[in-house]
Formats: C-alpha cells, structure tokens, sequence
C-alpha cells in the first residue's frame, strides 16, 4: 500500500512539462476533491489502545486520502482516493450524474470524485481493480481504526514475508500475499465480493420480458408516470392504453426525490391489470434490510422484472431537502444482495431460506456520461454483480453509442446483457430545455434543442419525429435489443410511436 503510493506520488512529479522538478502538493494529488463530511464517530465505546490508534489514523489518512474513518478502508482498490469523498456515498461508483466537466452533480464546486478514481487507474493501470464489488459499510465498525485489522493479518501472513513482498518482482506471488492481508479486510465473509461474471443459475425465463429478449425478438418498454395520489384509475386507465403496445411497463421510485405512489403499488395495480411490471428501486431511499424484505414481497405478487438504480439525489428535488449525504446501498450492492438472494437462497446476514425469488434483474446506465472507457468499466462491474438486462439514460444522438457498444464489445460482456435503449417523445421546448439543464446525465443536442424551438406550436409532433428517428438508428444496432420509452407523462404517444416506427409487439 506505501510503496504503491509512493509510485503514484513519483508519477506526479514526472508527468510535469519538461520534467521540471516542481514542488509537488501531496495532499493535492492523493486527494484530488475537498473532505464532504468530518469523520465518522463510532457507535459504541472503543478500548483506549484502539481510541489512540483511530487518532493516529485519522491524523495521518486525513489530510493525504481525505479519510472519513469509514472501518472498512478500500484505498487500495480505488487508485488511493477515498470514494467516501463522494456526497451519496457510492462505494461502487460513480452514478450517472456526472456533469459535462466531469464535476460531481450534488455539488458542481467540485471534481466527481470517482471519476477521479477510473481516470488514475486508467494511468495507473489499476482499472481491472475497479471490477470488485465492494461492500456497504459495517455501520458496527464506523469511526473505528482499520490499522489493528491490518496488523492483525500481516501477523498471520508472517510478517518478514509480507515486508519482503515490497521488494518482489513476481507480481503474481506479491498480489496473493496482498490479497491475503488487505481483500480478507475489505471483503468480510458476509459479503464476499469478487470481480467475475456469475452467471443466472435459473435456466428458464421468469418473465415475458427476459423470455422475448432471449429469444431475440426486439423488444418494446415503457413507463407509466405514478399519481401523486391514492387513486388509481388513472394509473389504471395509462396501462390499459399501452398494453397493447409493450412488453413490460416501468414504474418510477420517486423519479427526481418527489414523492409518489411507490414503484411496488404501481407494480402490482399493473399485475392485477394482466400486464408485465418492472419494478424500480432506487438506492437513495432503501436500506439493506428494506431491500430483502422488499424483493420477498414483490415476488409473493407476481413481480419479478426489478430495476436497480441510484435514484436523483434530493438536491433536485423539493425543499425541504432531505439526506443527502450516503446511502445505505448502491445500486451495484442491490444487484449482488439480489442476485445471491435468487442462485443462492441466502439474505445479507447468512440465514438461508427455502423457495428463493424468481427474478430477471436489470440496472441503468448514462452512456453518455462519462468515456465509454470509463463507463464500459462500471458497466461491466453491474453486468458482474448481477444485471441481466440495462435501461439507458435518455439517447438523443445515437450515433455516439457505437464508441460505448464497442467498449463492453472488448470487454466480452456485450453478449451478457440486454440493452433497451431509453427513448422519450418531447412535448414541448419546455420540456427539452428542462430534460438538457435539470436531469443529471442528460443533454440534448444543440440540433435538437433548436428544432424544437422552431417547431413553436407543431413542437409535440416534432417530438414524436424525433424519437422515431433514433429508433431508426438505433433498431439495427449490434448489442441494442429493443427501446424503454418513457413517456414523461405523455403515455397517449406510445401507441403512435410504436406503430409508426414498425414495432407492433
């Protein structure tokens, strides 16, 4: 860990033009974004010894990584920058809110802290690292040192073989003696995280949507808004309108931190209906627990298509503003609780159980949002935890999905997901100029956002042009399986869309 630190640090000072030596800010370039939060207390009273070592920790960890004193120190797979700088949290990032300068959406005065991350280990050559799921955090252990662990495993490695390990140059032999002190830290049994591809041990299709993508068909979504209300025959009357049209239809978890009726109620107003729900969870307002309990439930009513995302943080949504700084699981962790939940029959806490959920898992991703580099690698990291199927970000240019394709297409992992490509029908110039300042990881081109402009009292039928004019391009793609239109509220345009573009379902 110092001497990987120490070599990122040499790697500073020769990257400066004309190989000047420069004073170098080691404070700058191990923590490239300002500390969010003071550090974590913990929860309970600490033995005096382990009190002294969290107080030499924090005083050292601090001011080079920005350390919260989190308990559970990831440094090494994260380039040596804390991910817990991040303002959600996300110890499996970044989302999908990054802003065109590659600052953090929550707060635009500062770096997206994982993008920081995936560009060093790109320099670095620690990228493949990013491909672990990492675990949420042991609350038990916030606040504590992580020092006294580390000791601890040095000793039962054997501590003149640990040391000498610094010097290897067998990088195989040196990683096994790493791993076996510093992974058997980050990984606790309870989780046991990895970076391979696990595969869905249930053979046969559990849903209509997982049946007709795996049969090849091109296939079409959408999403129905939730009332803001109690009543559903509205709801009621929405999903009638486009179940002829789709496959499967979304709900929303509280789309832009507003409240709704919840994405379950939705789900199953939908299942009573005859129709196929996929059922959306977003991180921001789910805890560990909530989530098992949770995918228990929708199974036992017929939901089995579920939709992991992070959810928009509630900077943009009303006041007063709510939590906005960690969530108790990131979309990545639900995947993985999720996915062992089904091939393994086993909860977060170890406990079997018998008849485990029949589930089709999906995540979103923002294609657009970082470099298909960086992206294909987070990408990759959901394929890994568990999703089955993605749902993209709004697509106004689809052309630039090709460089995105072309990353997971190197990364073999192309062939072990279904992409549905996310199309939305713009009513209005309100609408688009709305969807391109407001929605993070979203923005229309200049092309686009001038056509609708001109459009003035036609602008909903140059909307619906539009969306039929990527689904165009993108129908034929290799590695797109179909569209998720979402609707925003106008679900009367489905129906259209979907007949005019030749994909009657």
């Amino acid at each position: 860990m110092l001497s990987d630190s120490w070599n990122i640090f040499r790697a500073g000072k020769k990257n400066k033009q004309h190989g000047a030596f420069v004073h170098t800010n080691i404070m700058s370039l191990l923590k490239p974004a300002r500390r969010w939060q003071p550090a974590f207390f913990p929860f309970k009273k600490e033995p005096f010894g382990r009190i002294l070592l969290a107080k030499a920790e924090i005083c050292i960890k601090g001011p080079i990584f920005g350390c919260r004193m989190c308990g559970n120190c990831l440094l090494q797979e994260t380039a040596f920058i804390c991910p817990m700088e991040c303002p959600k949290g996300l110890r499996n990032g970044p989302c999908g809110g990054i802003t065109p300068e590659k600052n953090c959406y929550v707060d635009q005065s500062r770096k997206c802290v994982w993008y920081a991350i995936y560009t060093r280990a790109l320099k670095t050559g620690r990228q493949e690292l990013l491909l672990e799921v990492l675990p949420p955090l042991d609350w038990n252990k916030t606040g504590t040192e992580t020092w006294g662990d580390v000791v601890k495993e040095i000793r039962k490695t054997g501590t003149a073989k640990f040391f000498t390990s610094l010097a290897s140059k067998n990088a195989s032999k040196k990683k096994d003696i790493w791993d076996g002190v510093f992974k058997t830290i980050r990984q606790p049994d309870w989780w046991a995280g990895d970076a391979n591809y696990h595969e869905a041990m249930q053979h046969e299709p559990v849903t209509a949507l997982e049946r007709k993508l795996r049969a090849g068909e091109f296939v079409v979504a959408t999403e129905v808004t939730p009332p803001v209300g109690a009543g559903t025959d509205k709801l009621s009357r929405d999903i009638e309108s486009v179940k002829p049209f789709v496959t499967a239809i979304n709900f929303t978890d509280s789309s832009s931190a507003r409240p709704k009726m919840s994405s379950i109620a939705c789900c199953k107003v939908a299942v009573d209906s005859g129709c196929e729900p996929v059922f959306q969870i977003a991180s921001r307002d789910t805890s560990r627990t909530g989530l098992q309990s949770a995918v228990i439930g929708a199974n036992a009513v017929g939901i089995r298509n579920i939709l992991c995302v992070t959810g928009d943080n509630p900077m943009v949504g009303p006041e007063p503003t709510s939590n906005m700084n960690i969530v108790d699981v990131d979309s990545v962790q639900m995947l993985w609780i999720m996915r062992k939940m089904r091939d393994e029959a086993v909860y977060l806490d170890g406990r079997n159980f018998r008849n485990p959920p029949k589930l089709f898992l999906g995540a979103a991703t923002s294609p657009f949002a970082a470099d298909p580099v960086l992206q294909a690698i987070k990408d990759h990291k959901k394929i890994n935890a568990g999703a089955q199927f993605f749902q993209t970000n709004l697509i106004f240019e689809p052309e630039r999905l090709d460089q995105w394709l072309e990353q997971l297409d190197k990364r073999n992992v192309l062939d072990k997901v279904f992409i549905l490509i996310g199309i939305a029908p713009l009513k209005n110039f309100k609408i688009a100029e709305y969807i391109h300042t407001k929605i993070p990881g979203v923005s229309l081109p200049k092309m686009v956002l001038q056509r609708m402009e001109k459009a003035g009292e036609s602008a909903s039928e140059e909307g619906i042009q539009i969306a039929l004019e990527v689904i165009d391009s993108v129908k034929h793609k290799r590695g797109i399986n179909g569209i998720h239109i979402m609707t925003l509220g106008w679900e009367s345009s489905v129906e259209r869309i979907v007949t005019e573009s030749g994909l009657v379902n």
